[in-house]
């Protein structure tokens, strides 16, 4: 009875025992879900919010990054952040900046391209209005020393269209010798003629640019252009260049509980390419509105758990011009440099098909190892690859000036770039919640 007795209740309370430890564990990775869920929508949110039309491509025709950067502040107080500038969450800096805030319209004789599908103006491109008879040209004519002055001169107010599709028996030197002269028909003030058509296959990406050149240049990918028959171009480009331009960064804190003098610091720049005339905007989804959101994902996590150490929030300004945003920061610290343990900055965190790249990782290898241990442990991402160092986003200016830094980016899906393809409704965000926690685990390390 003993025996019989003891082995009923022990199969209970073992069954009892089971019951509880799944159920704990079944909470504790509902839990986990849920809070992976919470940042996903947070990140779809924020993403669609500064990728949509109301920001105009965060850019500087209708004040779309100044906006941009007012929605930012409003979420980081929100979110329990402390304003990181005296009490303002901005930082003011010049810039000078080209932009094309009116009629942007080009017909080659009777067919109306439409921009940024068939069609780019040249960033640093200067107005222009009027119908304009168009000279041809092939990469062959340009194969010479003197080509773009013997070309130039044959052209005199008209357009050069220019089949700038690689020829078959072009030599190397060749290829160098063209793409002199064509930078030269582009940019050299003592070549008088009105404007260059360059038509290619290649994929048409844009920027911005600091300066007004001499001339118009458009950049035309149209299928099935039949370029012999053109005679005729009918352009109107309203340019406007501004010399003085204020743009912001925005920036707020959330001090650490056990070592508030050290500061670790994450970054995200919000701009954009902003408009190209009235209508089209470049809406920068994953260029980087998703770095922002992860940035912003992060500012929020820690305003209601801060760290052992402070943490800085810096959205800039002013990076897809020239990181202007992140230079006039260190010119003008906010914060001292030398407290900085480390830096961590996020451009394109909307994939993650094929894991993350961490730029400046061979330099900082321990660091690098800690975040791959921890990738590992946890099973977040495909992979995390390692690179060296490259000057090519906000992370630079602080490395230049010795701040521990990593420059972060996903890898794999969509690829659209610097065009109006790069939309919220159409980026994946494949990674998104993982690649949360693989960053927020590391700072807890660090």
């Amino acid at each position: 009875m003993f025996k019989l007795f003891f082995k009923q209740y022990t199969s209970a309370h073992q069954k009892t025992v089971f019951i509880r430890i799944t159920t704990v564990v079944f909470l504790f990775q509902l839990g986990f879900t849920n809070a992976d869920a919470q940042v996903a929508r947070y990140g779809h949110r924020i993403v669609s919010k500064l990728a949509s039309a109301q920001f105009k491509g965060r850019g500087y025709v209708e004040e779309g990054a100044k906006k941009a950067s007012a929605f930012i502040a409003e979420e980081f107080a929100k979110d329990g952040l402390t304003p990181f500038n005296s009490g303002s969450w901005f930082q003011d800096y010049h810039l000078s900046v080209n932009t094309f805030p009116g009629v942007v319209f080009v017909q080659l004789d009777h067919k109306t391209l439409t921009t940024a599908v068939d069609y780019l103006v040249s960033a640093s491109s200067p107005a222009v209005k009027g119908k304009f008879n168009v000279i041809h040209i092939s990469r062959s004519q340009l194969s010479g020393a003197a080509s773009a002055v013997k070309v130039a001169a044959n052209a005199e107010d008209a357009f050069i269209l220019l089949d700038n599709r690689p020829e078959k028996n072009e030599t190397a030197a060749d290829a160098k010798q063209i793409e002199t002269n064509v930078e030269r028909l582009q940019y050299d003030e003592k070549l008088r003629f009105k404007g260059l058509l360059i038509y290619t296959t290649k994929k048409l990406t844009w920027t911005t640019e600091t300066y007004q050149t001499i001339r118009p240049v458009i950049t035309i990918n149209k299928k099935n252009l039949d370029l012999k028959s053109i005679d005729q171009l009918n352009i109107q480009i309203d340019a406007n260049f501004i010399s003085d331009y204020q743009p912001r960064n925005v920036g707020g804190v959330v001090r650490g509980t056990e070592v508030p003098d050290t500061m670790l610091v994450v970054t995200a720049h919000y701009d954009h390419l902003g408009m190209m005339g009235k209508k089209v905007y470049f809406p920068g989804a994953n260029d980087n509105a998703s770095g922002t959101a992860l940035m912003m994902s992060m500012a929020r996590y820690y305003g209601s758990h801060p760290g052992k150490y402070t943490m800085v929030f810096i959205a800039f300004s002013g990076e897809e011009i020239g990181m202007l945003g992140s230079q006039a920061f260190v010119d003008q610290p906010l914060i001292d440099l030398k407290k900085i343990k480390f830096l961590t900055n996020f451009d394109m965190a909307g994939t993650g098909e094929e894991g993350i790249r961490v730029v400046n990782g061979s330099i900082y290898r321990k660091r690098f190892d800690q975040l791959v241990a921890l990738n590992t442990k946890y099973d977040l991402l495909p992979k995390v690859d390692i690179r060296g160092e490259s000057c090519n986003s906000d992370h630079c200016r602080f490395y230049e000036r010795g701040v521990p830094s990593f420059f972060i980016y996903t890898q794999g899906g969509i690829r659209a770039y610097h065009d109006i393809y790069d939309r919220a409704k159409t980026l994946p965000l494949t990674a998104f919640d993982h690649y949360f926690t693989l960053m927020q685990k590391f700072f807890d390390q660090l």
